[in-house]
């Protein structure tokens, strides 16, 4: 689905957004990507309002800094069915920036086929954003270079090199190590482990709100 350009700021400016950040940014979107709703936080958090983004592509909020393969990872999993953790900036209506971190429920009918994707999304430390900002901006250097396809290898071999876990695992663990009181309230909830990553904790942290909107 093509962005919408007219809705794009002219030019970027290497600036925080202000906005707050206790709340959950929601938007519900078809199976492509079309957005169908978005809440208070997201119009804040953008400074789009719903008149502008209701029916437009996600992808109109996409930030010039973000490498494409990780929203390729993230729509292969979106549709495969998977809940899927990511570190996105995103680029607002004056053309500032906000770091958040995601979450998706797969929508699907009763035949088992995907009818859409609810995403919350929530601001997260800056030690977590300057510890993945630098690998972005290495891939983001490779795929102009070499290509998408360079890119897609880089950050494959990284996460089993360095890292030795796929890509929303290490996300997950990056939240979990990034040692603010927040993320170390969230993580002393009692949870089961799956594969040594406390799932419950990152789930609590979108969910434990008595008022997500």
């Amino acid at each position: 689905m093509h962005t919408n350009n007219a809705l794009r700021p002219s030019k970027v400016i290497d600036e925080e957004v202000k906005w707050d950040k206790s709340k959950t940014i929601i938007s519900k979107t078809d199976p492509v990507g079309t957005i169908l709703y978005m809440n208070d936080a997201f119009e804040e958090a953008s400074e789009y309002n719903k008149i502008e983004l209701i029916g437009e592509p996600h992808n109109v909020i996409r930030h010039p800094d973000m490498p494409k393969v990780v929203f390729k990872v993230l729509w292969d999993n979106l549709k495969q069915g998977n809940n899927f953790h990511a570190i996105v900036k995103n680029l607002t209506r004056t053309g500032r920036y906000y770091w958040v971190i995601t979450d998706f429920d797969v929508e699907k009918d009763e035949k088992g086929k995907i009818t859409g994707y609810t995403g919350r999304r929530k601001a997260l430390p800056n030690s977590v954003v300057k510890k993945i900002e630098s690998l972005y901006k290495t891939l983001l250097e490779i795929e102009k270079v070499k290509g998408e396809k360079a890119s897609e290898l880089y950050f494959n071999s990284y996460l089993q090199e360095e890292v030795n876990s796929s890509y929303d695992d290490f996300v997950v663990k990056l939240f979990e190590d990034s040692g603010t009181a927040e993320s170390k309230e969230t993580l002393t909830q009692e949870a089961p482990k799956e594969g040594g990553i406390i799932k419950k904790g990152i789930n609590w942290f979108f969910f434990g709100e008595t008022n997500p909107k």
